[in-house]
C-alpha cells in the first residue's frame, strides 16, 4: 500500500510562535527539525504497519522545510514550489492513503497559529457553503482522487473541527490550544511516539480491511473567499471568473475541487503584490 504523508509545521508539538514557522532564524531551524522528526515517526509507523512505498510532501510555506538528509531513507520527498496539487502533490502517483501530519485549525478559530492557506491574504474560505481549513480543502482534493485521509495530527481545535470532514481518519492530538500562540504541548518525544503508534495501527487495520473510497465533494464547487482587506479583494477580483460580492469577499465556481484549490493557491500567490 502506497502512502502520501503531507507535513505542515504549525501543528507540530512544541511549535507555538510565528517565528518558529519563518526561515532565517534559530527558532525556525529548531522547529523544522521537530517537523522532520514527526514526519519520520509517521514514516516508521507506515512501514512497520505494512506500507510498500511512502512519499513525504513538505507542505509548509515554500515547501522546503524538511531536512532531506535527516528523513528516513526509505521514503521519497516531494519538495519545492510551485506545484499543481500543492499540499497534496503526490496523491496522483497511485497513493492509496494520506496522512496529514502537523496540520492546524482553520482561520478565525482559536487554534494554535490557525490560518487557511495564507494568513496575510485569506480570512475565511467556503466550498459549497461549508467553511473549510487546509485539511478540509486538501482532504476534499484527495477524495477527488479516490484517496482517503487515514491519519491526522495537530492541536485539539484542529481535531475537533476536522473529525467530521475526515471520517476515516484517526487523530493524534499533539497539543491543547489556549490561544493563538499558547497552549500545552506533548513533548516532541511523546508526540513522535503517538504518531508512530497511530500510523502503525492504521496500516495494520488497512491490511485487515482496505479502506473504502471517500465520498467526493459535490460538483461544481461554489467557492466563497473572504479576504483580509478590501485592497486584497480588489486585487483578487482582477482575475477572470471571480465575482466581487462585497467589500472583502469574492466568489467563483470550480468545475472540480482541483480547479478550486488551484485558483485559491493562485490568489495566494497574487497577494504578494500587496505585501
Amino acid at each position: 500500500m502506497k502512502i502520501l504523508i503531507s507535513v505542515d509545521i504549525e501543528g507540530v508539538a512544541g511549535v507555538f510562535h510565528p517565528e518558529q514557522t519563518r526561515p532565517s532564524n534559530p527558532e525556525y531551524e529548531r522547529a523544522r527539525r521537530l517537523m522532520t522528526a514527526e514526519a519520520n515517526a509517521a514514516i516508521r509507523g507506515a512501514f512497520v504497519g505494512g506500507a510498500s512505498d511512502v512519499l513525504v510532501n513538505d507542505s509548509h510555506g515554500g515547501f522546503r522545510n524538511l531536512l532531506p538528509d535527516e528523513l528516513d531513507p526509505r521514503a521519497r520527498a516531494v519538495l519545492g514550489k510551485p506545484r499543481v496539487l500543492g499540499m497534496m502533490a503526490g496523491v496522483e502517483q497511485g497513493c492509496q492513503g494520506v496522512f496529514m501530519i502537523g496540520y492546524h485549525a482553520r482561520s478565525q478559530s482559536r487554534g494554535i497559529l490557525a490560518h487557511t492557506i495564507n494568513s496575510f491574504a485569506f480570512a475565511r474560505v467556503w466550498f459549497n457553503a461549508q467553511e473549510l481549513g487546509e485539511a478540509g480543502l486538501y482532504g476534499a482534493l484527495a477524495a477527488e482522487f479516490g484517496v482517503p485521509v487515514l491519519l491526522a495530527s495537530g492541536d485539539d481545535v484542529f481535531a475537533a473541527e476536522t473529525r467530521a470532514l475526515l471520517p476515516q481518519a484517526r487523530f493524534v492530538v499533539t497539543k491543547a490550544a489556549q490561544g493563538h500562540t499558547s497552549g500545552i504541548s506533548l513533548s516532541p518525544h511523546n508526540s513522535c511516539g503517538a504518531i508512530e503508534a497511530a500510523a502503525r495501527e492504521v496500516m495494520h487495520a488497512c491490511g485487515a480491511a482496505p479502506p473504502a473510497a471517500p465520498v467526493p465533494m459535490a460538483l461544481p464547487v461554489q467557492c466563497r473567499l473572504q479576504a483580509q482587506t478590501s485592497a486584497l479583494a480588489d486585487l483578487f477580483a482582477v482575475l477572470p471568473g471571480l465575482e466581487r460580492t462585497d467589500a472583502v469577499t469574492v466568489s467563483f465556481t470550480g468545475a472540480t475541487v482541483q480547479d478550486a484549490v488551484r485558483t485559491l493557491n493562485s490568489l495566494s500567490a497574487m497577494s504578494a503584490l500587496l505585501r
